[in-house]
């Protein structure tokens, strides 16, 4: 499948355009999802084949829903450096239908410039003033620090009562079973 093109923006911010990916985004999501150090709190890592299926289902959803993990562009250089994006968890078991939850993911050579931090509030800002979501959640690995240290850094709190073990982490992955909840709603940031 080919992806759209030229890209549909959702949204910029000062150094970031959220957008849906293109054909030239396919190397940078494979890196992504077969870097260790990216996918260290997940059972498995992607093979190309994988990444492929993956990137054309997650811009079906954004086309087709306007929710999904979004491709984030450097807009100095029209780089893509990862995602960040707003979806549905599709876990019944453990949220409702109507769960929205935020999330991202990065190269390594662009960790600790706050570009997760700065994508994920202005999509904060956009599913509660455009799309008038009314909650969003994330959710990670209990060890994760780099991730529930972002789900702080943008405003949203500890849920512990909606913490859960995974459900489509394997038996042979114990130590990413557990799962914390992070949630921000738009009375709780001031909008």
């Amino acid at each position: 499948m080919t992806l759209n093109n030229p890209p549909w923006i959702i949204l910029e911010t000062p150094r970031l355009r959220v957008r849906s990916w293109t054909e030239s985004d396919r190397d940078l999501f494979r890196e992504i999802n077969a870097d260790p150090k990216v996918m260290e709190f997940f059972p498995f890592r992607r093979s190309h084949q994988e990444s492929d299926a993956l990137l054309d289902k997650l811009n079906g959803s954004i086309r087709d829903t306007g929710l999904g993990f979004y491709a984030l562009e450097l807009k100095s250089s029209g780089e893509s450096i990862g995602f960040c994006g707003l979806s549905h968890p599709n876990m019944p078991e453990i949220f409702p239908a109507e769960t929205v939850e935020i999330g991202w993911r990065l190269a390594t050579r662009f960790w600790g410039n706050g570009y997760v931090t700065e994508a994920a509030r202005a999509l904060m800002d956009f599913a509660f003033r455009e799309k008038a979501i009314p909650a969003l959640l994330a959710f990670a690995v209990e060890a994760n620090h780099r991730s529930t240290a972002v789900m702080k850094r943008i405003g949203m709190r500890p849920w512990p009562q909606m913490d859960f073990d995974h459900p489509r982490v394997p038996d042979t992955h114990p130590h990413l079973k557990r799962h914390v909840v992070y949630a921000a709603t738009a009375g709780s940031l001031g909008r």
